[in-house]
């Protein structure tokens, strides 16, 4: 069965580029060059119960909306992937994109290869739940419990909104609880791809992660830094 893709770009050459790239590789690619059409459109279907998209490319400058005030409407009744397309090189988009619920990013110019790579990689984390496909059962730390079924997270009874790289993130540091885990480590589990140098993706992850459960744990950490070596979830 082919994915469906949303794919919000400006560039007409470009979106007709990756268009006919992606329906080779057995995905139905939607094209919208206008940001507020494409979150109307995408509210619109969310209304209906219909929002069928398996994921959404967004650019970052669009006109009509830019790509980041879209993805933080999108975020506010969705946690549908979301692969963004920054400037090259400009790692503040890229940041700021992933600190807004971005599930990973792609610069631009892209190259149609490395695209189709972080894509499949978002769909095989959303679909197929690669970190947990033989787990079932709960895991449960300081009143913080993750559903490996159902994906689901919550803290002390209530339930947290986590993009699907913040999940698998949560999950691959509580699965290994006072261990310590790679960046490197972290990114092959939780984004389905290698760590490259310079790649900021899981520390933003991290930092997103610590926001939304610092409400209900206050100063108590439970995710620490360990400097030159990745990050440690502490279990006692």
């Amino acid at each position: 069965m082919a994915n469906n893709i949303l794919l919000v770009d400006d560039d007409i050459e470009l979106c007709e580029l990756l268009a006919k790239y992606l329906s080779n590789e057995a995905m139905s690619v939607s094209i919208i060059h206008d940001g507020k059409e494409a979150i109307d459109h995408i509210q619109d279907l969310h209304s209906k119960n219909i929002l069928n998209y398996d994921a959404i490319i967004l650019d970052f400058m669009l006109p009509g909306m830019q790509g980041l005030d879209i993805l933080q409407r999108l975020r506010a009744f969705s946690s549908k992937p979301v692969l963004m397309l920054t400037a090259r090189g400009d790692d503040i988009d890229r940041i700021v994109g992933l600190e807004s619920g971005a599930d990973d990013y792609v610069g631009k110019p892209c190259n149609p290869r490395e695209l189709l790579a972080r894509l499949r990689a978002i769909l095989r984390r959303t679909t197929n739940n690669p970190i947990v496909n033989e787990k079932t059962g709960i895991i449960d730390y300081h009143g913080l419990s993750i559903d490996s079924g159902n994906r689901k997270v919550k803290l002390k009874d209530k339930e947290l909104e986590l993009t699907s790289a913040e999940f698998n993130t949560l999950y691959a540091l509580m699965e290994r609880a006072g261990k310590i885990v790679t960046k490197e480590d972290l990114t092959e589990i939780a984004l389905n791809r290698e760590h490259t140098r310079y790649d900021r993706s899981i520390d933003v992850h991290i930092s997103s992660i610590r926001k939304k459960i610092s409400s209900e744990l206050g100063q108590k950490e439970i995710i620490k830094t360990v400097r030159g070596s990745g990050y440690i979830f502490i279990n006692q």
